[in-house]
């Protein structure tokens, strides 16, 4: 056998039930605090230099058509990785505090 269940009233929200008991009356507003962002403009460069090192790491290994190159096989490789390094540097980075 299924149970019934009354439906849930709904809430009303805390600034509707204030302004109906304080009709005519000013509201008072929190002073304005700028937005916090978690990284700073160095850490987003970093990310976006570390981006375009990993694309070039893959071109790097794109290359050629000799699949035993020492581009491909050395150099790309530590490219991306690299690039994969210094975006994990940038997201660890704390932004300086000024």
């Amino acid at each position: 056998m299924a149970q019934k269940f009354k439906p849930a009233t709904p809430v009303k929200p805390a600034a509707a039930t204030a302004s109906a008991t304080t009709t005519g009356a000013a509201k008072a507003t929190a002073p304005a605090q700028p937005v916090q962002f978690i990284f700073d403009k160095s850490n987003y460069r970093m990310l976006i230099i570390s981006v375009a090192v990993v694309a070039l790491g893959f071109v790097l290994m794109s290359g050629t058509t000799d699949i035993y190159s020492t581009t491909k096989i050395v150099i790309a490789p530590i490219v991306v990785l690299g690039g994969f390094a210094l975006g994990f540097f940038a997201i660890l980075k704390k932004p300086s505090a000024n």
